[in-house]
């Protein structure tokens, strides 16, 4: 097996109609869609350039009934599902779902962090073709936790994942923005969210788009919400965080130029 602890391996999107979430992404982002046949029922799966980049199915009625509502699920990979879920509970973590085997694609399981956001580990059948390059249009650039507790959570995913700590950012009133990667590949940040954001702790996926404040003005006329932004972020990238049409959060990203 390669180099995949740490990795974010797949993301996949929980809604309550993945037709109509389609339709939205692919104004928004750029998406093609395309099916995956191997299992039990069919699967689809969100394609940059026709290459597979995450799958979005409905929210399972278990969920539903738990209260989860549609949501982006990040899945981190690993060598070794169990022991990585034996680890996550002895540092305070709750698992979710699984741990399960899906034929021809790996073994996975959904867990809740001790802080309460939600991700699943994974181990693919098939090792990656490729190591990590920088994220092209389509692919997920950025991984953001808003947690309760940043340097709490830190503790927990860097000893689960390996995940090394590089630039910081102050960002007033003692908070911090504590970015990290894989060695010196970049990953995303870190920060305590503001009390006045409602809801718990949860991941913040990044998308990357040619043009920002296109994107934005899809969200809006396709019946999103946008949270925050456009807004310049150091380096001189902009990035917007929004919510589509059925409640799930999310993020565009466009490198310097993009949208300015």
């Amino acid at each position: 097996m390669s180099d995949i602890r740490g990795r974010f391996m797949w993301y996949e999107l929980l809604t309550r109609d993945p037709g109509s979430a389609i339709d939205f992404y692919a104004d928004v982002v750029g998406w093609g869609t395309q099916e995956w046949e191997g299992g039990e029922s069919p699967y689809t799966m969100w394609t940059a350039n026709e290459a597979p980049v995450g799958g979005v199915m409905e929210l399972p009625r278990e969920a539903v009934d738990a209260g989860a509502p549609p949501h982006w699920l990040a899945y981190i990979g690993t060598p070794d599902v169990d022991a990585t879920l034996a680890r996550a509970n002895e540092l305070g973590a709750s698992p979710i779902w699984g741990p399960l085997d899906v034929p021809t694609v790996g073994r996975m399981a959904g867990v809740c962090d001790p802080q309460g956001a939600v991700f699943a580990v994974y181990t693919p059948a098939t090792p990656p073709a490729e190591d990590e390059t920088p994220p092209s249009q389509g692919r997920f650039s950025w991984h953001e936790l808003a947690t309760t507790d940043w340097e709490a959570a830190w503790g927990f995913y860097s000893e689960l994942f390996g995940w090394v700590k590089t630039d910081a950012m102050d960002m007033g009133e003692g908070n911090m923005y504590q970015m990290y990667g894989r060695g010196s590949f970049p990953l995303g940040g870190m920060y305590n969210k503001p009390p006045e954001v409602p809801g718990p702790a949860a991941w913040m996926l990044y998308a990357m788009v040619p043009d920002v404040n296109a994107a934005v003005e899809a969200v809006r006329e396709e019946g999103g919400q946008v949270l925050n932004g456009p807004m310049e972020v150091p380096g001189g990238d902009l990035v917007a965080q929004c919510m589509d049409p059925q409640g799930a959060a999310f993020a565009v990203h466009a490198a310097a130029g993009g949208g300015s």
